[in-house]
């Protein structure tokens, strides 16, 4: 191995420990600090691993673990962009490439190729892994929102009908969570914690 291979990997995986500094609107529970990119992705990793029975298809449980280690990497350049800020929307994409162009560039040109293509088919959703692995994207911060008792949807007034609109395709990659996610925004809006 080249040292100066080496020296590239390495300073990519320090780099990317800026992840930690990007925090999202989501609170965890329990302490109702705001969660960062670096736990979330943690987090959607770990959920690939113990969810992957409920997977709609044939998925790669270690290709949806990569996806969710490196799908928010670009957000150390693009910042979080908070799901239910439709203006913030508007150049997210554009944002997010030009991130992607430079962070996946800091690798080796192989590495940087297999992980630049990994996070294009994460993005995509068109392979039964990548939408599995947007399935969990979604239903963490869902999970966590419930559980902060709602926090961060009344903060931003969102209401029901835009949570579903945003979750509702953790169906195409796993069905029975999206019934387990449907039936939660119920509770979470009898509950008190989402706006009908």
């Amino acid at each position: 191995m080249s040292e100066d291979r080496l020296s590239q990997q390495l300073r990519f995986i320090l780099e990317m420990d800026e992840l930690k500094h990007v925090l999202r609107q989501t609170l965890l529970p329990g302490d109702q600090r705001r969660e960062n990119d670096a736990e979330h992705s943690w987090h959607f990793a770990l959920m690939a691993v113990v969810l992957a029975e409920h997977a709609e298809g044939d998925v790669d449980p270690l290709r949806v673990v990569k996806m969710a280690l490196i799908h928010d990497l670009v957000e150390i350049d693009a910042g979080d962009t908070f799901a239910y800020d439709e203006a913030a929307h508007a150049d997210k994409e554009e944002r997010e490439r030009a991130a992607a162009d430079r962070i996946f560039a800091l690798l080796p040109a192989q590495q940087s190729g297999e992980m630049r293509e990994l996070w294009e088919e994460f993005e995509a959703r068109e392979s039964a892994d990548s939408c599995f692995a947007a399935a969990l994207d979604r239903l963490q911060p869902l999970l966590l929102n419930y559980a902060s008792g709602g926090d961060t949807w009344r903060r931003h007034g969102v209401r029901r009908d835009q949570v579903v609109a945003r979750n509702k395709h953790i169906r195409e990659g796993a069905p029975a969570l999206w019934e387990f996610a449907a039936d939660l925004i119920e509770r979470a809006v009898a509950e008190g914690k989402l706006e009908a």
